[in-house]
């Protein structure tokens, strides 16, 4: 593996750690203001951080959301000059309203350096596992 492909793989890692303790902050930290996100259970695509931020807040309000853990394997990364594609397998377990469920996903999540050489994510897009 390169060293951009390793500081990828490291951002992931950061995004996915966040992610699976609750860590809103870190979490949104992780993705680019302009980033897009594309997750099946949604009918529509959620253009800007903003956007996540808000729809999370309404799933942790509404549906009593919380992540309670998150495991990644299978993962890859590919990388395209400044832009980098991470794909992997996701097992989260979650409580949605009182109930503790588990979701079995693939994700992809794509990466671009900004001018401070920092790998953010700018686009995800999650799908159920087959």
């Amino acid at each position: 593996m390169t060293e951009p492909q390793s500081a990828v793989l490291a951002a992931a890692e950061t995004l996915v750690a966040a992610f699976a303790r609750h860590d809103r902050a870190a979490y949104f930290a992780a993705f680019a203001e302009e980033a897009s996100f594309l997750f099946y259970n949604l009918d529509r695509r959620l253009d800007g951080r903003a956007a996540y931020e808000a729809e999370w807040a309404l799933w942790e309000e509404r549906d009593g959301f919380r992540v309670l853990a998150c495991r990644s394997t299978d993962r890859n990364v590919q990388l395209l000059g400044e832009v980098a594609i991470f794909t992997h397998a996701v097992e989260t377990d979650l409580s949605v309203g009182g109930e503790r469920v588990t979701n079995n996903e693939r994700e992809t999540i794509v990466f671009s350096r900004d001018s401070a050489g920092r790998w953010l994510a700018v686009h995800e897009h999650l799908s159920p596992a087959a």
